[in-house]
């Protein structure tokens, strides 16, 4: 074997190492943004509408939540179970109106722009003419609202102060309550934990691809000297 053939032999082998975990993974981007939701017994669904062509009826509840999401197949959506029975119980109905219970779900301080908290969560009833949008119930009661010039929500009750469906890298981590959150929280310690200690030197994948490597080399060399000597 020439060390020409021999060098190229060891490329090989070193091509086939495996490659550390995350290497060459992108984070996907995502965007923060008001998502729109209507609500069905327990289940949040992603609004076909947008708030400011939907019309809710009496008796509806709808949702808003704050967050950072790629699309609506991963948005976070609101927390809380309360019904339209609990948010519309001091309102009573009325003549040539309707109630729309409203909850609205500022997000977590992952979700937040730089610099921003947000505010505490809420709901409220909104008693709006029967001919209201959500817009203008969600305006009824929770003003100031900001939009932008496609009419995108970017603002609920003044929150948050800038930015609209701006991109931000990578995407923040669901906590559909606290619960879940907690456990992601334990979760990642854990992960901390076992990185630190891997961290110490080299995973025995790669020693072990090292190691095959340099034997074979030593192979491979002993045989090209075996044959000089002849």
């Amino acid at each position: 074997m020439t060390r020409r053939t021999l060098v190229l032999f060891l490329a090989f082998l070193a091509a086939l190492l495996p490659v550390p975990a995350g290497a060459g993974q992108a984070q996907a981007a995502g965007y923060r943004y008001w998502s729109f939701w209507e609500r069905e017994g327990e289940q949040w669904t992603y609004a076909t509408q947008g708030p400011s062509t939907a019309r809710p009826y009496d008796g509806d509840v709808q949702g808003f939540r704050f967050s950072v999401s790629e699309d609506s197949g991963d948005a976070a959506k609101p927390r809380g179970t309360a019904d339209f029975g609990t948010i519309c119980a001091k309102t009573p109905p009325k003549d040539g109106t309707k109630r729309v219970a409203l909850v609205l779900d500022f997000g977590t301080r992952a979700d937040a722009p730089s610099g921003e908290r947000p505010p505490a969560n809420r709901t409220a009833c909104a008693r709006v003419p029967e001919d209201a949008t959500t817009s203008d119930a969600l305006a009824a009661v929770a003003e100031p609202l900001r939009y932008d010039a496609k009419a995108l929500l970017c603002a609920i009750a003044g929150y948050p102060a800038k930015g609209c469906g701006e991109q931000v890298s990578g995407k923040a981590p669901d906590d559909a309550s606290a619960d879940e959150e907690q456990a992601r929280e334990q979760s990642a310690e854990k992960e901390k934990s076992a990185k630190s200690a891997s961290d110490g030197g080299p995973s025995l994948g790669l020693i072990g691809g090292a190691a095959v490597v340099v034997l074979l080399a030593g192979a491979a060399l002993w045989q090209a000297r075996r044959r000089h000597g002849r």
